[in-house]
């Protein structure tokens, strides 16, 4: 293949072909890296990352104990049996699940296969006697107890028993398995699996909408499309299964979950990363899971900040990564402050953190640390040994396996140091009873429930106001309406009528209204301000527009108060100014764009304004679609970004990148603005609204004859190379003409079709990366499958799914351009399947000499780094 320097190969002239036969031909996609690059220190084949690269606190030992052959696959899931032997699953349905016996001093004795049928487990639990695998099995995926009921000491292939289907699939789809305190068992799930069927009409958690007031903008990469509450979630069932709970949701894509030592559930849900820079951009957090608990996760930018009283807020906020493991310490043989942490774990940016959390009223807050960090740790579970010790393993999306041990060799003192730990509270402990108490009603009808959670409505612990809202709403409506209306403390009549825009009817919607008149939002502190504009736009949402009169009555009232002095506040009087069509919203808005401090907070008003479609000024639409222009040409726009942040970036040892998605949702954004204009509007502003905001078409640097057909093989002996010596000039060229930067960001620029690659060494060895640049589609993640839609005119279409309703597919053929949609009918479908081929075509490398590989190599494993060891200097 040769190219000239204005010819672009694999970009805009991208499209699926179609023909009228049952095969799918797909034209020439630009490179989408299934992995993120390269490694600190190239791994040889079938070999963990060595124990001395990684870090650990003083007084703490690590040690790989075992590195998985190719026969044993890569891991992503592990629990321990009633023996102290663990049980791992690899990621492939072709690989059995595996049990390892350790010895005493915690060295691997013998790794062996389970002979029973269930394969690619994301959870496992040993519990009553019984291995419970959520996974892929013999009737489908989904939750399955497997029984030594010959007691063979194997689960044989006739001795699993299939408990509940799971509707989801992939790294988003089905997840853990964990026994809770009170013997029942518990199963995650991601935000990608629907409700299962059958479950109880009396769960805990059911009240759930998307409660979004004005209309929402999906992710403009398509990734979760149409996906709508209750998102990632917890269900809970008896040891048979006979009876299964919804118990709390809104999780993002929690993997892993664990109970503390006082019986309290925790998980670490992860961030959109491709969100990075937006005002909906959500970190990576630790959730403190309460019955009846909502978490607020929204597909695309209805994502809700985590001061909305309707949901619950994070423990601790970590930042960026890829949580999946987590586990208490509490088995551990380690020092307090370790015994107690929640050990959670990172697999993007290759850490352990332990979490310290400290009781705060009915809930916990805290702070964390790094445990364990190395480069590559892609840690994907851990557990605690009969030893004491800690048990971790490493893998995922067929990347090389490790199994470590982690082991408390400090001596006396440091001990003693360690074994300093914070009192527990009473306090504590009497408000976490309390809380107990009140979700015992969550689900349930119970005729002395309004009266015992009505007091606590005015609680100033905002976990024990969530419960007892919970508690009410579960009880019929009119035992409680006239209550609500008539509360006098205005915590307890924030609540009650927060209940009653949930769960009460149209005709409740006035007297609703006028009993929020008594609560004026200027006499309110800033958080109260929050809890009755959500109010508000709950009502909206769910009881619709209220009545003409209470419409003017109100935005004139709230008009006049914006914008207050609170940027939270303000967030939220915008959309409902919006809604209310109030008349000087975009002014008043617009003047808070141009004063605002950072860039997320400009773009939320940006974002509110695009649907407005009157009371515009031609000059303040000027402004408005000019924003978009200055933004593009602003140098340094990192350090416009809140300075937490940038924090967080700087944690995860790399610089900020705006997320994949950013570009093209500014791109949506203002799509959405320009379809709100008039003809006048349209011609006066022709120059600014068909300005190219997007990135500048590729263009390679020079004809580039065909080198050599590359094979992993080829280069493989000479990996080590990448680490020192080599051209930081050639590498950044090599990255533009192989075509990676239509795809990819890296170094400030590139696309943003697939991952960003900047903290690719924390994940990937240099083989792994080498292999997914010469073999693509040996490992594809779904978060980039496309799928082979076939019609019954026997007519082909392939591209990414954006949306899907009952009568029809949105397919987005090109994954370079938001712009070529195709819309199939459902009921012209004969089949859809995802197509095992990556996006990202082959033999990109074809046109590079070695030494230009290897300069690629060093460039993405050093972040785009110039002044990193990998070059000469």
């Amino acid at each position: 293949m040769n190219y000239a320097p204005d010819q672009l190969v694999c970009s805009t002239s991208m499209k699926a072909t179609r023909s009228n036969h049952h095969g799918l031909t797909l034209s020439c996609l630009a490179g989408i890296l299934m992995f993120g690059l390269c490694s600190l220190h190239a791994q040889p084949a079938g070999k963990a990352t060595a124990a001395e690269q990684l870090t650990v606190p003083t007084g703490f030992k690590v040690e790989l104990i075992h590195s998985a052959t190719a026969d044993e696959g890569s891991w992503i899931c592990m629990t321990t049996d009633n023996k102290g032997r663990l049980i791992v699953s690899p990621q492939k349905d072709t690989q059995p699940l595996l049990r390892i016996t350790l010895t005493k001093d915690g060295k691997v004795a013998k790794v062996e296969p389970i002979p029973a049928q269930v394969k690619q487990a994301m959870g496992l639990c040993y519990a009553h006697d019984s291995l419970y695998v959520n996974s892929h099995g013999p009737d489908g995926t989904g939750l399955y107890r497997l029984i030594d009921e010959n007691h063979n000491d194997q689960f044989d292939t006739n001795e699993v028993h299939f408990l509940k289907k799971m509707k989801g699939e992939g790294e988003h789809g089905y997840h853990a398995v964990v026994e809770g305190p009170d013997k029942m068992i518990y199963v995650m799930n991601g935000n990608h699996t629907k409700m299962p069927e059958g479950l109880s009409p009396d769960s805990p958690h059911r009240n759930y909408q998307e409660d979004l007031l004005l209309p929402r903008l999906w992710d403009a990469n398509g990734h979760a499309v149409g996906i709508l509450a209750p998102g990632g979630h917890v269900l809970r069932t008896d040891p048979e299964g006979k009876k299964w709970e919804l118990v709390l949701a809104g999780f993002r894509n929690s993997y892993d979950f664990d109970f503390s030592a006082n019986g309290e559930m925790f998980t670490f849900d992860s961030d959109m990363e491709w969100d990075w820079g937006l005002p909906w951009y959500c970190p990576t957090r630790i959730s403190h899971n309460v019955t009846g608990g909502e978490y607020g996760w929204r597909s695309g930018a209805g994502r809700w900040p985590d001061y909305y009283a309707d949901s619950l807020p994070a423990a601790v906020d970590i930042g960026i990564g890829c949580p999946t493991g987590v586990k208490f310490g509490t088995k551990s043989n380690f020092p307090k402050k370790y015994q107690q942490a929640l050990f959670a774990m990172d697999w993007s940016y290759g850490r352990i953190f332990a979490v310290n959390l400290h009781e705060q009223g009915a809930t916990y807050t805290g702070n964390y640390e790094n445990f364990v960090k190395g480069k590559p740790l892609n840690v994907t579970d851990l557990e605690f040994g009969k030893d004491g010790a800690m048990y971790f393993i490493t893998g995922g999306r067929g990347t090389q396996s490790g199994l470590y041990r982690v082991s408390f060799t400090g001596d006396k003192a440091l001990r003693r140091e360690l074994n300093r730990v914070d009192k527990p509270s009473r306090a504590a402990a009497k408000a976490r009873v309390l809380r107990h108490k009140l979700e015992a009603f969550h689900g349930k009808t119970d005729a002395g429930a309004v009266d015992f959670a009505w007091p606590h409505l005015r609680s100033p612990d905002r976990f024990i106001r969530g419960a007892a809202r919970i508690a009410i709403e579960s009880q019929p409506v009119a035992t409680w309406k006239d209550r609500a209306l008539a509360e006098s403390d205005t915590e307890g009549a924030l609540g009650g009528l927060l209940a009653l825009a949930r769960c009460g009817g149209k005709e409740t919607q006035r007297d609703l209204l006028m009993a929020l008149r008594r609560f004026p939002l200027q006499s309110l502190p800033e958080n109260q301000q929050l809890e009755k504009l959500r109010v508000l736009q709950v009502s909206y949402a769910r009881q619709g527009r209220p009545d003409a009169d209470v419409v003017k009555l109100t935005a004139e009232k709230l008009g006049a108060l914006y914008p207050t002095k609170s940027d939270l506040v303000n967030r939220e009087l915008v959309q409902v100014l919006i809604f209310l069509e109030a008349p000087d919203v975009v002014g008043k808005s617009l003047d808070i764009i141009a004063k605002a401090p950072t860039l997320e907070e400009q773009t939320h008003y940006i974002y509110q304004l695009r649907n407005v479609k009157t009371g515009w000024t031609l000059e303040q639409r000027r402004k408005y679609f000019a924003w978009f222009t200055q933004l593009k040409k602003q140098d340094n726009v990192a350090t416009k970004h809140p300075a937490l942040l940038l924090q967080w970036f700087k944690e995860a040892d790399r610089d900020y990148s705006d997320g994949a998605s950013y570009g093209k949702f500014l791109i949506n954004i203002r799509k959405d603005a320009i379809l709100t204009l008039d003809p006048r509007e349209e011609a006066a502003l022709k120059v600014l609204t068909e300005e190219n905001i997007g990135a500048p078409p590729w263009k390679a640097t020079k004809d580039r004859p065909v080198v050599k057909e590359w094979t992993v093989a080829d280069l493989e002996s000479r990996l080590g190379e990448v680490k020192s010596k080599r051209n930081f000039e050639s590498g950044k060229t090599a990255f533009n003409d192989a075509q990676c930067i239509i795809c990819h960001r890296l170094g400030g620029g590139g696309g943003s079709v697939g991952p960003e690659l900047a903290g690719a060494s924390s994940k990937y060895s240099l083989r792994d990366i080498l292999e997914s640049m010469v073999e693509p589609s040996k490992v594809v993640s779904d978060q980039f499958l496309t799928y082979n839609i076939l019609k019954k005119d026997g007519e082909s279409v392939a591209g990414r799914i954006l949306d899907e309703n009952a009568e029809r597919l949105v397919i987005m053929p090109n994954p370079t351009s938001a712009e070529l949609l195709e819309q199939v009918r459902i009921a012209d479908i004969t089949s859809r399947t995802p197509s095992k081929l990556s996006p990202m075509p082959t033999a990109l490398l074809n046109n590079l000499t070695a030494e230009e590989i290897l300069d690629l190599l060093a460039y993405i494993d050093s972040a785009a780094k110039p002044d990193a060891p990998n070059f000469k200097h």
